[in-house]
């Protein structure tokens, strides 16, 4: 009797272990399947994201492209489809200060305008063309010069990179940030311009600003009446087609997941494709999963 009472002791001590290995591992199973539909939801949402940005680059194109004679100032547009909302927000890139081709007088009274004093705004504006230029240390043999250039080739092909310059300070950077671009002209466009960028112009005062504002609104294409309005400043404004437009884009799908990218693009009305992307920069995703 003892000997089956052990037994099947055995048996019972056994059979528990089983249930509680089973229940265990059915336990491990439920969390890993809950993650894997997490995973899978989250992907699910990030395809979705993507779809919408591509869906709002491509109105943004058409609509930069269906203003051909009116200026491109700030315009946005938020429209919906069956998976979420897209919002965009489109400008012209010639309306912006180009670091790599505006004059030094030009930049000097841009830094002026974000706070920099005159002696140091000077000095960073010959900072800014002498590397622009690659021609910062013109006693080096070629060899020297040559990985010089190598190494500054493609120097201002982002705005950021102008935190690069010698004397370059960080609040200045951020502050000129939404002024600048490296797809501008020597000139910026007058209709398309921020009020920041017109605030910049060499030669430029708070009164000349206010009236050139107020023009644009009652006369928003006409050119030649802006550009007289800003004195001896009109140098250093052209009106011209935008070519080059940037594109801020939002997503928001139902479930909350959302996505955002920076676009650049180049228009081209005559070509096979009506533009090319010259940029595409995602900015950040985020779900409430």
């Amino acid at each position: 009797m003892i000997g089956s009472d052990s037994q099947r002791g055995m048996v019972l001590l056994i059979v528990l272990w089983t249930i509680a290995l089973c229940s265990t591992l059915a336990m491990a199973t439920s969390v890993s399947f809950r993650s894997f539909v997490g995973i899978v939801a989250i992907d699910q949402d990030r395809v979705r994201g993507d779809a919408l940005l591509k869906a709002g680059l491509e109105v943004a194109a058409g609509l930069a492209m269906d203003w051909p004679d009116k200026p491109l100032l700030d315009r946005e547009t938020t429209f919906d489809l069956s998976t979420g909302s897209v919002s965009v927000q489109i400008s012209d890139e010639g309306g912006r200060i180009d670091l790599g081709k505006a004059p030094a007088d030009f930049l000097t009274h841009l830094l002026l305008a974000v706070g920099a004093p005159q002696s140091q705004a000077e000095a960073v504006a010959q900072s800014i063309i002498r590397w622009r230029s690659r021609d910062e240390a013109p006693s080096e043999n070629a060899d020297q010069k040559a990985h010089t250039e190598e190494a500054h080739e493609g120097f201002f092909a982002d705005v950021d990179q102008i935190a690069e310059v010698p004397g370059m300070r960080p609040e200045w950077v951020a502050a000129i940030r939404p002024l600048t671009t490296v797809f501008g002209a020597e000139t910026v466009n007058p209709l398309t311009a921020p009020a920041g960028v017109i605030a910049a112009v060499p030669g430029v005062d708070r009164d000349q600003l206010a009236a050139f504002l107020a023009a644009r609104r009652s006369l928003p294409n006409d050119a030649t009446r802006l550009a007289t309005i800003l004195g001896a400043g009109q140098r250093f404004v052209a009106a011209k087609p935008q070519q080059v437009v940037s594109i801020e884009l939002a997503t928001m799908l139902a479930d909350g997941y959302s996505t955002a990218a920076h676009a650049v693009i180049v228009l081209l009305p005559h070509d096979r494709q009506p533009y090319r992307l010259l940029v595409w920069t995602p900015l950040h995703s985020s779900t409430f999963l």
